[in-house]
């Protein structure tokens, strides 16, 4: 039996540690719950917001409908060959514990992304990525439920459409499926993937002689520690915003401008550039507006130093777009989904 909430506040419910309250709340656990609550009343006459870990979203008001948190859990092996694992993971897991179960059974593929936060349901809807590795990488299906009739399906890499922090869930599938689990693909012989960032440069410092996939990563965890704010402590949702790609006539004419222009060059023939940079150089590092703020460490990363509002956040993510156009003529893209 389905229990409902009414009036529920989210504080505990969202990175940002924003008191924003939802007209009714219910947590789902299997497919079978969810079958049941589509064919309940306060489901078909509610707006309706899936909610995982919360990491990735900003409230900027109270939410008039439905929050239906996904609590699908368990992590089981589906199948083994001599190269690979295949995990089936519940959508409901938080990532980071079950990325240290991963290296706890020495499944690699995952490590570079330690730390992350949120739950493994986001993972694939955002094509999480870190230090040189995306989801995309490590996929291979997921089953989802779709939202208006409860049929479960199951999606292949291709037919999630990821791309830079972004899959079919995102647009034009957006709102419409429920990820139940998640496969992963993981490799019994490990791919060590420390060229990215500076892996490297902290396996020296911590005086590694033999890698591991422990030990790149307890390097990842050590490096966002130091960059990045633990949302328990200050409200945050990781990146606020997506590196942003441009063409090369526009990254050489900026690069004419600004020497020290941080830029990684796409398959394409386009270039991406670091948003943290040029955010930095726009001279918004470490700004504060009331209680909502820029992190002093990582420019990307969008604070709530304790009181501050959802919309506050927002209007604080719009000065950064304008400041940025602005002196770069660079257009940034919010990676944090917004609701309001």
């Amino acid at each position: 039996m389905i229990s409902f909430s009414h009036n529920k506040i989210l504080t505990d419910y969202n990175t940002f540690h924003l008191p924003v309250y939802c007209n009714h709340f219910c947590e789902i656990n299997t497919v079978a719950e969810f079958s049941e609550l589509l064919h309940q009343k306060i489901y078909n006459e509610n707006e309706r917001l899936i909610l995982g870990g919360g990491s990735n979203l900003l409230f900027t008001s109270n939410y008039n409908g439905l929050v239906i948190k996904n609590n699908f859990k368990g992590i089981k092996i589906e199948k083994r060959d001599d190269q690979h694992v295949f995990v089936s993971v519940g959508a409901g897991e938080n990532w980071h514990k079950f990325v240290l179960w991963c290296i706890e059974n020495n499944f690699s593929g995952l490590e570079n992304l330690s730390l992350i936060p949120g739950n493994v349901g986001a993972s694939p809807m955002q094509n999480i990525g870190a230090y040189g590795v995306e989801i995309k990488d490590v996929f291979e299906s997921l089953e989802a439920v779709d939202m208006l009739d409860g049929t479960v399906r199951n999606f292949s890499a291709a037919e999630c459409e990821f791309g830079y922090r972004e899959s079919v869930f995102k647009r034009k599938l957006k709102n419409r499926f429920l990820i139940s689990s998640v496969v992963f693909r993981l490799s019994i012989i490990p791919n060590f993937n420390t060229s990215y960032g500076a892996i490297e440069q902290e396996l020296e410092k911590a005086g590694v002689k033999e890698l591991s996939i422990k030990a790149i990563s307890d390097a990842v965890i050590r490096i966002r520690s130091s960059k990045l704010p633990d949302p328990n402590v200050i409200g945050n949702a990781g990146s606020f915003f997506k590196n942003p790609e441009v063409s090369s006539d526009k990254c050489a004419s900026l690069k004419k401008e600004f020497p020290d222009l941080v830029s990684y060059p796409l398959e394409n023939g386009n270039f991406k550039l670091a948003a943290g940079w040029l955010i930095e150089k726009a001279g918004l590092k470490g700004k504060r507006f009331g209680d909502a703020g820029v992190h002093t460490q990582q420019a990307l990363v969008l604070v709530n130093y304790g009181n501050s509002s959802g919309a506050e956040i927002f209007d604080l993510s719009q000065k950064v777009l304008d400041a940025v156009n602005e002196k770069f003529g660079v257009i940034l893209e919010r990676e944090v989904n917004i609701i309001s």
